[in-house]
């Protein structure tokens, strides 16, 4: 009977297991360009700004994508939905290996941010279809788990291929690993749970979908966009800084750089519990992200400080901190949008809601890549702190309205 309840139990999560390694895939392809900066700047001969340009392109495509991914995974299903977009990016991330320069770059990264723009409603379309209520705060955290452990395998996986062959034969093994995904989840998806279609088109009066006129929606948006922003300039930033700034190597670099996205991983899984186990105690679910956000808020301060210090120990402690509490603000605004909104309308919200952090990303980067070009580190920061304090404000203003 145990041997049996552990089989059912293993069967239950394993979708959503399935969206955790996807996340993880998608976050490797996008932070070996993050972890190799130094190097492929070097190279390139590209200045910090024209970076920042680069990752405004991925940025601006992903918000694209977001949205558009979650509409066609809504009404196509997750089987032809996620085989499609992870073949695209896998074929983009590959096609890094061949860029020379600005144009190339921003090219490739521009088709991996539109493919790579289905792995947040994917993964919250898998949680809400295949898992019970009561766990579903833990299926969130495991599936956006997926991004801050792909951000700590990265340097692991990366530096040893880049040192050995170069950071061209880097993206050649994401291209592969990106195949290998494809082939499990066409077995994985002919399971009845993940095959079935919940379409959204029969729910056009019910008052659970998420409008444009609605300002719950916006508050949704905002809090999640601008609350959890400082995770992309950790992850597109901390290489840079601690190459040019802390004098580190880029071997050096790849020894400690799992470390920021640490805080993240553990951040996920923490504010997933923590909200479940509010949630059994008897507090409403709505009412548990209203107590936690300021919390949230509060503790992505100390951000500000980093570029007041030279000293390495410091600076790690505060990118670990900055990305676990960044978690909060993926986690909460989550609970709040589904708790909201109708389930069937799951992918869509979880495409706008990582589209609207896209969107941030691509306005604010070349905007960072500047002050970093000028060495304005302090002013970089001091700006990415104070995000998740204007989006939770935001949030709890327009969400009382």
């Amino acid at each position: 009977m145990r041997d049996q309840l552990k089989r059912d139990w293993l069967r239950a999560w394993l979708p959503a297991g399935s969206m955790m390694l996807v996340s993880v895939l998608s976050y490797v392809d996008r932070n070996t360009l993050a972890l190799l900066a130094p190097t492929i700047l070097k190279d390139t001969r590209m200045s910090v700004t024209a970076y920042g340009w680069v990752v405004s392109a991925y940025s601006v495509l992903f918000t694209i994508g977001n949205p558009l991914w979650g509409r066609i995974i809504d009404r196509l299903g997750l089987r032809r939905g996620m085989s499609a977009a992870v073949s695209l990016w896998t074929l983009a991330s590959a096609a890094h290996a061949w860029a020379g320069g600005f144009g190339s770059f921003a090219a490739a990264r521009a088709a991996l941010g539109f493919g790579e723009g289905a792995a947040s409603p994917g993964g919250l379309r898998t949680v809400v279809q295949t898992l019970p209520p009561s766990s579903r705060s833990r299926g969130m955290a495991l599936t956006f788990s997926g991004g801050s452990a792909g951000a700590i395998l990265t340097p692991f996986l990366m530096t040893p291929v880049a040192e050995a062959w170069g950071w061209r034969a880097a993206f050649w093994f994401t291209g592969l690993l990106g195949a290998l995904w494809v082939a499990w989840w066409l077995v994985l998806s002919k399971r009845p749970d993940v095959l079935k279609i919940e379409a959204p088109q029969k729910l056009v009066s019910d008052e659970g979908r998420p409008r444009l006129s609605d300002r719950r929606f916006w508050a949704y948006l905002l809090a999640y966009s601008l609350g959890a922003l400082p995770l992309g300039f950790v992850v597109y930033s901390a290489a840079i800084y601690l190459s040019r700034v802390l004098g580190l190597s880029q071997r050096a670099i790849g020894a400690v750089l799992w470390v920021p996205p640490l805080g993240s991983e553990i951040g996920v899984f923490f504010w997933g519990w923590l909200a479940d186990r509010m949630a059994r105690g008897g507090t409403s679910r709505l009412q548990v992200v209203r107590r936690l956000l300021p919390v949230g808020m509060l503790l992505s301060l100390p951000l500000a400080a980093t570029g007041w210090t030279r000293s390495f120990p410091a600076v790690m402690a505060h990118l670990f901190l900055a990305m676990f509490v960044a978690a909060a603000f993926q986690i909460l605004p989550l609970i709040y949008g589904t708790e909201i909104f109708s389930r069937a309308y799951a992918g869509y919200l979880g495409g706008v809601a990582s589209g609207s952090y896209g969107a941030g990303l691509a306005v604010l980067m070349p905007l960072f890549g500047r002050l970093f070009d000028l060495h304005q580190y302090n002013l970089a920061f001091g700006l990415a702190a104070l995000c998740p304090v204007l989006g939770y404000f935001c949030w709890r203003t327009i969400s009382r309205q």
